[in-house]
Order: C-alpha cells, then sequence, then structure tokens
C-alpha cells in the first residue's frame, strides 16, 4: 500500500516538472544541439545552400582580431561584478542598522534593476555626454581642464560601460545581501561589542565570513550574467566607437542578426560556453578555500 502511494507521488512529480523539463528541451537543449551543428557550416540566414564546412569557422575566429578584442573587453567588463558586490555589501550593512528612511532608500537602490534597460541607457548618455553631460560638469567645476570623453572615446568607453553595469546591478546585489545578513545570529554581533570589537572588526570577521555563501552565488550568478549581457551595450554603444565595447555576446549578436552568419556565430557561441564553463569551474574549486558554510 505504501509502495503504491509512492509511485503515485512520484509520478505527480514528474507531472508536475514535465512543462518545465519539455520548455528545456525546446528552447535549451535543441537550439544547443542545432548551433553545435551550425558551427560546422556555412549557413546563413535565409540562404538555402548550407555546406559542411568542417573546422572553417573555428580557424576563422582563432584568426579573428575582432574576437580576440571581444575577449579583452569581456574581461574588462567583468571587473564590474566583484566591485559591484563590495559595494553593496557595504551598502547592505549600512541599511541593515537603524538608518533614517532604510525602506525608502532600499528601494531607490533596488529600483536601477527593475528599470528598462533602452531607459537605463538613454539616462547614461545624457549623464555621460563630453560637452553637455552634468558628470562632465562637475569635473570641470572642480578644475579639471579636459574630463575624460567617457563613451565617446574607444579610451574610456569600456569604463563608462562598468561604471553603469555597477550602479544597475547594486540593487540587486544588495537586497540579496539583506537577506543573509538578517540571518546572522544577534547573540555573535552582541558578544563581539561586549569584548569590545570595534565596526569594521566585527564586519570584517563576523559578518563577511558568515555571508561568504551568499557572495559566492553573487560572484557565479553575476559573472555568468555579465558574460552574457549585451542588450545594455547594444543600446548605448552599439559595440562603438570602433569595437572598443564589443564584448562576446554582442560580437555573437552583430553575426548572427547583423551579418546572418549563423554558422561563424554558432562557433563563437561555443567559445563563450567554454569560458563561461572555465570561469565556473575555476570558482567552484576556489570556493572550497573562503566560503564558509
Amino acid at each position: 500500500m505504501k509502495t503504491s502511494w509512492m509511485k503515485r507521488q512520484q509520478y505527480l512529480g514528474y507531472l508536475f516538472i514535465g512543462p518545465n523539463m519539455l520548455g528545456v528541451l525546446l528552447f535549451f537543449i535543441v537550439p544547443a544541439a542545432y548551433s553545435f551543428y551550425l558551427m560546422f557550416t556555412d549557413y546563413k540566414f535565409m540562404n538555402p545552400d548550407t555546406n559542411f564546412i568542417g573546422m572553417a569557422n573555428i580557424r576563422r575566429m582563432l584568426q579573428d582580431e575582432v574576437f580576440y578584442t571581444a575577449i579583452g573587453n569581456t574581461l574588462l567588463f567583468l571587473l564590474s561584478v566583484p566591485l559591484s558586490i563590495g559595494l553593496a555589501f557595504v551598502v547592505a550593512v549600512v541599511l541593515n542598522r537603524s538608518v533614517f528612511l532604510k525602506k525608502t532608500l532600499r528601494a531607490l537602490y533596488f529600483m536601477p534593476y527593475i528599470t528598462s534597460g533602452v531607459a537605463v541607457a538613454f539616462v547614461w548618455m545624457l549623464l555621460f555626454h563630453p560637452n553637455n553631460g552634468p558628470i562632465n560638469g562637475i569635473l570641470r567645476s572642480l578644475g579639471v581642464a579636459n574630463p575624460p570623453g567617457w563613451l565617446s572615446t574607444m579610451d574610456t568607453s569600456m569604463y563608462a560601460i562598468d561604471i553603469i553595469w555597477i550602479w544597475f546591478m547594486l540593487g540587486y546585489n544588495m537586497i540579496i545581501y539583506l537577506a543573509a545578513l538578517q540571518e546572522v545570529s544577534g547573540e555573535l554581533l552582541e558578544a563581539a561589542k561586549i569584548d569590545g570589537a570595534r565596526t569594521w572588526q566585527t564586519v570584517r570577521t563576523i559578518l563577511w565570513p558568515l555571508v561568504s555563501p551568499t557572495t559566492f552565488l553573487l560572484l557565479i550568478t553575476g559573472l555568468i550574467m555579465s558574460i552574457k549581457q549585451f542588450g545594455i551595450i547594444q543600446a548605448i554603444t552599439q559595440g562603438g566607437p570602433g569595437n572598443s565595447t564589443t564584448v562576446l555576446s554582442l560580437f555573437i549578436y552583430q553575426n548572427a542578426f547583423r551579418y546572418y552568419e549563423m554558422g561563424y556565430a554558432s562557433a563563437i557561441s561555443w567559445a563563450l560556453f567554454l569560458i563561461i564553463l572555465l570561469f565556473t569551474a575555476a570558482q567552484w574549486m576556489g570556493q572550497k578555500r573562503w566560503v564558509h558554510y
């Protein structure tokens, strides 16, 4: 009787996860398998003539200077992830205390994350305007004679994108940290206070180690999300000026939907998958040294 009930529960579980697994199969696994096939062809969108070309797309990718530029830009873009996480932790620690209007401040910090990417792009394009933007206006008022060109120059455009992404992800990271900080035992904090620990000592020796699993989660998800991100960059710079803000995900988009070279775009997509896999594996192996469960 018990065995029969367990089997019914098992079938019921399959019934619940069935639609989700079907979606994963149709929209993730099948397209991934198809893109793996396209990687070895010269398929172009709306072109019926498709030929098997073997490793030609991979050789082309390895000889493409823009591909290596995109890798460099992607690595530079990833620097925004730990910076955003570190800043979010500081903000979360402050807003976890008795701060005036802290609920309002939490909402304001989180609001950019739920704002339309196009709206974010438009606002930051105005803020970073080299001549009439308020950021350079403030810098000039502080005595900076030649403020940066930000999005208009190849030397500073990627750093401007990093600033935008740090600002964009700050609220999300802060909310996750707040949830973790509220699980920290008040007795530990009270004991540290009685022992004479200063605020920064409490944060460094108690709060930071206790939320290290949260930091690990944010680091993995943040790196994966940043590696795949191209919407904001496409809306702001379209990869320019030159190719100074062309990241791998945007490079894939350009080849697939601007030049319609689906075979070549598929080869770059699998290169991006391998990069994500390597980053994730490195983090997973390294977390044993600094993550405390």
